[in-house]
């Protein structure tokens, strides 16, 4: 709260997505939580794309929550889940989607789903996991110790083990599994020049299009557009959605104990639907661990003591795996549209308003965690939303809390220590709190 007679502090932007590539921007969350809880934010023209109508950031812990599990007030098909607005057009085709959807819709396409992530399913990939994370983290090591004592964690280990681990779980053969990160660069990091401009160079080439082999990909799909485009649109997801169909084909006549396979043959999905779980599957499941690993080193390594305990086992890596997320939460924001006129945190919001919620901001709200700049890997309790809340609440969570748990008790064994070669590059992003580049020394 202000003190009597002090000035409030101006509203801070929290929009502009080249901010995030600085860093998550704390002391502006902390000015909102404090100060304007439910705060207007105006939504300029950026990185050439074009301005929007402005929209409510919710910053505090408690209207985060409230915001995610009250779908009947904030809804997710309205308007889709992203802080800008859909093209018009695509707005049908992005309704498609779960996690555009609002009950009941989203409860039964949720329910068909969720028989294809079965906990055995799901458990039975720890040992692979574990041998991955400690082949790659070997490699890593070797790739380091011939050159200059340093490696990138991201390129080396995080995101091919984010990206192996998604693939063996959906049942997406080896030649093609480049495709996957491919597509989730494409999409997650569309704000970021950088990835922007090496995706569609790889398009432009033909690069990703020619990894995957005629057996699974039909003669003659279109190329992925080089022109920028949202890559929520279905030109931008042309590709992926050939694939998706053309990989299920193969499922139904060649059936294995993967998701996609239960997804082509058991769930009763329309095609529209099953290319729709593709792509969240693909993206999604990807991209959660693909932030989360190499965030989750970040934090150790710049809290050494921290790192310590993890290693002679003074806390539980279950129990650590849940602050590092809580402290570097992989998705930065979500969007909802108010479905009726409301009232959060005593700001009046009209219905058709933008509501986008801030995780990093509510994970840091000291009116639910003590201390929140502390790494405690002990937490408890740990609300943190990082799978987020209420309906949407993520279905693969306990897939994603397994690669995390396995991969930091890999770490440990290899690493003695943690410290950063260079500073991390970050994705220039308000949506995926991603980590482009993250140099560690390997101790002599």
């Amino acid at each position: 709260m202000t003190a009597r007679g002090a000035t409030t502090p101006p509203v801070p932007d929290v929009f502009d997505p080249r901010l995030y590539a600085a860093g998550v921007p704390h002391e502006r969350y902390r000015v909102l939580r404090d100060h304007h809880p439910v705060a207007w934010q105006e939504e300029p023209g950026v990185l050439g794309w074009p301005a929007g109508p402005g929209f409510w950031a919710v910053t505090r812990h408690a209207d985060v929550v409230r915001v995610l599990k009250d779908a009947a007030t904030f809804s997710s098909y309205l308007g889709a889940t992203q802080i800008r607005d859909p093209d018009p057009g695509d707005l049908p085709f992005i309704r498609r989607m779960m996690l555009n959807q609002d009950p009941p819709g989203h409860g039964r396409l949720r329910k068909l789903v969720s028989r294809a992530f079965t906990p055995k399913r799901v458990a039975r990939f720890e040992e692979r996991a574990r041998g991955r994370a400690r082949a790659l983290l070997a490699a890593g090591l070797e790739e380091a110790r011939a050159a200059d004592g340093t490696f990138d964690v991201v390129t080396a280990v995080t995101d091919d083990y984010a990206l192996l681990n998604l693939a063996d779980l959906l049942g997406v053969p080896p030649a093609d599994r480049g495709l996957l990160l491919h597509w989730t660069r494409r999409v997650i990091g569309y704000q970021d020049p950088d990835e922007a401009a090496e995706t569609a160079g790889a398009a432009e080439t033909g690069g990703a299009a020619e990894a995957a082999p005629t057996s699974y990909r039909p003669s003659g799909a279109p190329a992925t557009p080089v022109t920028p485009v949202d890559p929520r649109s279905p030109a931008m997801l042309s590709d992926m959605f050939d694939y998706a169909r053309a990989l299920a084909a193969y499922k139904r006549d060649h059936p294995a104990d993967d998701i996609l396979t239960t997804l082509a043959t058991d769930a009763g999905l329309a095609t529209a639907e099953l290319e729709m779980f593709f792509f969240l599957l693909t993206v999604a499941g990807n991209d959660t661990v693909r932030s989360a690993a190499p965030g989750g080193l970040l934090a150790l390594a710049e809290h050494p003591g921290a790192y310590e305990q993890l290693r002679h086992g003074t806390v539980g890596t279950a129990t650590a795996v849940d602050e590092l997320l809580r402290v570097h939460p992989p998705v930065l924001s979500f969007r909802r549209t108010a479905a009726r006129d409301t009232e959060l945190a005593g700001v009046r919001l009209a219905a058709g308003d933008k509501v986008v919620v801030f995780h990093a901001a509510a994970h840091h709200d000291e009116r639910v965690f003590a201390d929140p700049h502390r790494l405690d890997l002990a937490r408890s309790p740990n609300p943190h939303v990082a799978f987020g809340e209420g309906p949407h609440v993520c279905l693969g969570a306990h897939f994603a809390r397994l690669q995390l748990r396995v991969f930091h008790e890999e770490v440990t064994r290899a690493l003695p220590a943690l410290r950063l070669a260079a500073p991390p590059r970050r994705l220039v992003s308000h949506f995926i709190n991603g980590l482009k580049s993250l140099r560690l020394e390997v101790p002599a």
